[in-house]
């Protein structure tokens, strides 16, 4: 058995989504070792910083919260797919030349897992592959880039997917990782009333 950790490092000058410093994480020491005989930090950061999980209520108004996923849905069988030949976006016609089944959770590898560095173009899930990954009925959607999409009005991909209950899990490191099915477990922290939370993602090969 091998594990695969395929998340990013939180830390304060770590990449962030359009390169905000406000959505970089802030560490605080609170009590060091020459006041006190422990030591101890505070974190503030958002919550789509790094490798996370997007619930519904991120895009849509009363959606379902973190809270209400069910741990079982966080390890499960995945299937990387390698899109590193594909630019801008991966399609409907790119996903049909893979093999997709139901009940999987589907891994995109693409070249945003050659940097740690945010891309105003990285790769992305089309809406027409979101559409598509709907009907082989997958349970997740996970993506090497910092977002699942950009430059679509009114977010088309992860409405299509969110709408279905079908997880997004974004921020994954993946160049490491060869094409093929893996146990994938990304447990989400238990926390209430959110729309997103990191994790810590990791592949098992057997």
């Amino acid at each position: 058995m091998k594990i695969y950790d395929i998340s990013m490092t939180i830390h304060d000058n770590m990449s962030v989504w359009d390169n905000k410093e406000a959505k970089k994480p802030k560490f605080i020491t609170t009590v060091n070792y020459q006041t006190s005989d422990v030591y101890e930090t505070t974190i503030c950061m958002d919550m789509h910083t790094g490798t996370h999980i997007d619930a519904p209520l991120h895009m849509i108004k009363n959606g379902d919260k973190i809270e209400d996923y069910n741990l079982n849905q966080f390890i499960v069988k995945s299937r990387v797919l390698d899109f590193s030949h594909v630019k801008d976006k991966i399609t409907v016609d790119d996903l049909k030349t893979k093999e997709i089944n139901k009940n999987e959770f589907i891994l995109l590898k693409t070249t945003n897992s050659n940097t740690d560095l945010f891309l105003d173009d990285f790769v992305y899930l089309d809406k027409d592959g979101a559409e598509y990954l709907v009907e082989k009925g997958v349970l997740g959607v996970g993506t090497d880039g910092m977002g699942i999409e950009r430059d679509q009005e009114g977010f088309p991909t992860h409405i299509t997917l969110l709408n279905e209950d079908i997880i997004i899990l974004e921020g994954l490191r993946l160049k490491h990782i060869k094409e093929g099915t893996y146990l994938l477990i990304a447990l989400p922290l238990k926390i209430k009333n959110v729309e997103a939370t990191p994790c810590r993602a990791v592949l098992i090969e057997r």
